[in-house]
């Protein structure tokens, strides 16, 4: 008797052991996707930075070259297609205290993309994407910039490969 449970425990047991494990995720990606290529991002927020739309747009190809399987097309005929708008630059007062001072200003990005498929079949994904950091108010915007942007290109860049990888 011992041995039959024995034998049904591990029947069980392997039965719904994985056929396979892998840590890598594969994502929901199609296999038919292999290149893709991104045109310069448009600037039209009045605030913004001259250099600001081409450095999204190498920040955003080196994200998605270096965090999916997608290869980098240049003559822009790849089997997806980014582009967009830069909508909103624009630096607010934050934590406003007593006699109206703000302790904090906050620099808001917000950018429109449009990802257009070619394969498997055609399609046209839109994502609006607005981030934002914080920075003390006694500080000169200038000075922290270059910072701030890193940040909040890091945090767009982000949300453009999980549009790709989830379509969330």
């Amino acid at each position: 008797m011992k041995a039959l449970y024995l034998s049904f425990l591990v029947f069980v047991l392997f039965g719904c052991w994985p056929s396979s494990v892998s840590f890598k995720d594969a994502g929901s990606m199609p296999e038919e996707w292999k290149s893709f290529s991104v045109d310069m991002i448009e600037n039209n927020a009045p605030n913004c930075p001259l250099s600001y739309g081409p450095q999204l747009t190498e920040r955003i190809k080196d994200a998605v070259q270096n965090n999916t399987r997608l290869v980098l097309n240049t003559d822009n005929s790849g089997e997806i297609e980014i582009s967009g708008k830069i909508s909103r630059y624009n630096v607010a007062p934050i934590a406003i205290q007593q006699d109206d001072n703000a302790t904090q200003n906050r620099l808001t990005i917000a950018v429109s993309f449009s990802i257009n498929i070619n394969a498997p079949e055609k399609d046209i994904m839109q994502l609006t994407v607005s981030r934002f950091a914080d920075f003390e108010s006694n500080v000169n915007l200038a000075s922290v910039e270059a910072q701030l942007i890193e940040e909040i290109d890091e945090q767009i860049s982000q949300d453009v490969i999980n549009k790709l990888l989830s379509n969330w």
